[in-house]
This record gives C-alpha cells, structure tokens and sequence, in this order.
C-alpha cells in the first residue's frame, strides 16, 4: 500500500510489473457506492493495487476487490488480468501487488513445491497460511468455493446410468459406459487422470477396467460440449466453471477424495496487512459469500452470456448489498 506522495515509488513499481509479465487489465470497472461496506476511516488517498490472473473467475474476482476497495475509500491500482499464475505470483512476492484471490492448492502444489494435498480443506488453508508468512504473504480466510477438478455427466444422461452420483459408481458401470472426455494436461498428469481412476479401482488401458479407445482428449472448453452432446459420459471440469449450469451437467462427488481442495482465499502482502488490518473485515463481508454455485452463476454470465466481468461484479455486490450503484 502506497501513498500519493510515492508517486515516483509507483512509476517504478509499474515498470517493474512490465518487467516481469504483468498487463493492465481493462481498467473498465463501474462505480460503486457504500452500503453494508463502508469507508474506512484515513484511509483515503492511500494506493493500493489489486491483481489477478487472466481467466473469467479471476478477472470477476479481481474486479470484486477492485470495487469493494475502492467503496472503501482507497485509491486502487487495477492490476487485473495478468497473464498467468508464475507472473501473478511473482508480482506478489516481489511486493508489487498489494492484493490478490488465490487458491490453497494452488499455492501448496506449485508455489510451495509440496507434493500431497491435505484431504481436509481447513487444514490445507491452514498450513498455506502458515508457510506464506515466510514469503511475505498473509492469507485471510478462505471462501467455501473450491475451484477444483471434477468429473461431469449431461444431467439427462443420469437415469440412464443407474442414477450415478459418485466417483465410485462408475467401476460399477459396464465397460462400454465408462468413456471419458479429458483435456491434454490432466491426461498426462502426474497427479491427473491415470491416478484418479486408480484411486476408483481403474485402470487405463484394461480392457476391464478403462480401454484407451474410450477416452477422448480435448481442448479444455471442447471437454464441456463433448460432454454435453453425450460424445462421453464423463467429462474433466472444474467445479466453479459457468458452462456446469448452462449446459446442465451434473457433477459426481469425489467420494474418495482424490483431487485437491482449490478454496478462494484473499492474499494480502503482510506489510500492507499491517498497515491496514481492516482490510480482515473487509473481505470478511465478501469470502463467505463465495461459494461453488455463486461462482458457476457469476462465470456463465461473462463465458455464455458476453457480460463484462466489472458489470458481473457489481451487479452481484449490489445483489447482495455490499455496495450500492453509484
């Protein structure tokens, strides 16, 4: 967090971000009054900059932050759609952005270079919390949201297989039932597809278990259609995306707990934390709010509809009375 009269610090600051990858997102964010959040006292002309990735949840994420703060009182830098999480990382590390949403499984498997998930998704919160202090970073609490990977089936599709629900139902399914939609990444993972269905009693290329003719890899959004169009039964998604709703697909319940938790949580550089500790209250008005359907809702309406992620943020902020339309 900066003040005006580190003009100069900020120029630098901004060239720095250059530097190292980061790009201004489009700096289109409505204006917002006060409702249940409300100015914070000496806070005004205090900068503060706001990132976060470049994908729709992160960009009406990063918008939401944008406009809670700027309700709030303070003078945000919107750093907004930055092109990929090594970029995003190093922008905070290195002091450059005040403030950003992350996911805790996203920090303990690749920034934290730890290579088992904690199955309990509070515990994982808290031991990325804990190992962050070190890096500079304080995590406030997360959002029930967990942005994690999943499998879906088309909802009309559900009798047909036995009224499925879980993971561990498929084994039960017919060889021929069991085909799968997945993207290139999580096929080859270390701890993707092969693993998954390990972990459900299959095996890939067992002509009991998974034949590889009854896999398909796609591009990630082509994953969703296919799925859809019933092209397979199960199809790799992540649990917040906006196509789930639209296109009406049912998501099975990891039962086995295999994939990562991926909660929301705001991360704030500790030293702008410390000069401001209310910005704990802050957000406090908004994570709990966040949850899988909220998401699902807020990322169809940019993805299927063509919203702005801004409009999108606000419409929902004011939804739910944090702020009002200014």
């Amino acid at each position: 967090m900066r003040t005006r009269a580190a003009a100069a610090s900020s120029l630098a600051a901004a060239t720095l971000l250059t530097g190292c990858g980061l790009q201004a997102a489009t700096q289109y964010t409505p204006a917002s009054a006060p409702a249940d959040i409300q100015p914070i006292e000496g806070v005004a002309g205090e900068e503060i900059v706001v990132g976060s990735k470049n994908f729709t949840e992160q960009l009406i994420l990063g918008k939401i932050a944008v406009i809670a703060l700027q309700t709030a009182g303070f003078d945000v830098v919107d750093r907004t759609n930055i092109p990929g999480s090594v970029p995003a990382r190093q922008g905070m590390v290195n002091g450059e952005i005040d403030m950003e949403w992350e996911y805790t499984g996203t920090a303990w498997l690749s920034y934290l270079g730890e290579t088992a998930p904690i199955a309990d998704p509070l515990e994982q919160y808290e031991a990325v919390r804990d190992a962050e202090l070190a890096n500079g970073l304080t995590w406030l609490p997360p959002a029930e949201a967990n942005n994690t990977y999943a499998f879906a089936v088309r909802s009309e599709a559900v009798d047909d297989l036995g009224g499925i629900s879980t993971l561990s139902e498929i084994a039960e399914l017919p060889v021929e039932e069991r085909t799968f939609c997945v993207d290139s990444e999580f096929a080859s993972r270390n701890d993707g597809f092969v693993p998954m269905l390990e972990t459900y009693g299959l095996e890939l290329g067992d002509a009991q278990g998974v034949p590889r003719d009854n896999v398909s890899t796609l591009d990630t959004g082509a994953v969703y259609e296919a799925t859809d169009q019933g092209q397979c039964n199960f199809g790799e998604v992540f649990t917040t995306d906006g196509r789930i709703t639209a296109l009406d697909l049912t998501v099975l319940e990891d039962d086995r707990a295999f994939f990562p938790n991926y909660n929301i949580s705001p991360v704030l550089l500790t030293e702008t934390f410390e000069e401001q500790p209310e910005l704990a209250d802050l957000f406090g008005q908004i994570t709990p709010l966040l949850t899988n359907d909220v998401l699902q809702e807020l990322n169809a309406r940019v993805d299927v509809a063509g919203e702005q992620p801004g409009d999108v943020a606000l419409e929902w902020m004011v939804s739910e009375g944090l702020v009002e339309p200014a």
